[in-house]
């Protein structure tokens, strides 16, 4: 590979790579900052995926709902979707 062509594959991949790293960053302190909508008591307003139902629970520091059961497929759901801030919500 001639110099030239060699030096601007490396320059543009290591730019794609930081701007990678940039956008990934990024995205994890939105996810981190997302905030649910809460009760005048601070519980978190969600929408039960196993009963179907509105409900405000409080939610801990790991991020699990107050109502949460493990190994239940449908907390399971939940729970991942409280971490990432896109639980269903009212």
């Amino acid at each position: 590979m001639d110099d030239r062509l060699e030096r601007f594959v490396r320059t543009t991949f290591r730019s794609a790579g930081r701007r990678y790293a940039e956008a990934r960053r990024a995205y994890r302190e939105g996810q981190a900052s997302v905030d649910l909508p809460r009760d005048d008591d601070g519980r978190v307003r969600i929408v039960c995926r196993r009963e179907a139902e509105r409900r405000t629970v409080a939610v801990d520091g790991e991020g699990r709902p107050e109502c949460f059961e493990a190994g239940h497929p449908d907390c399971e759901g939940c729970l991942e979707d409280v971490r990432e801030g896109i639980v269903e919500t009212w």
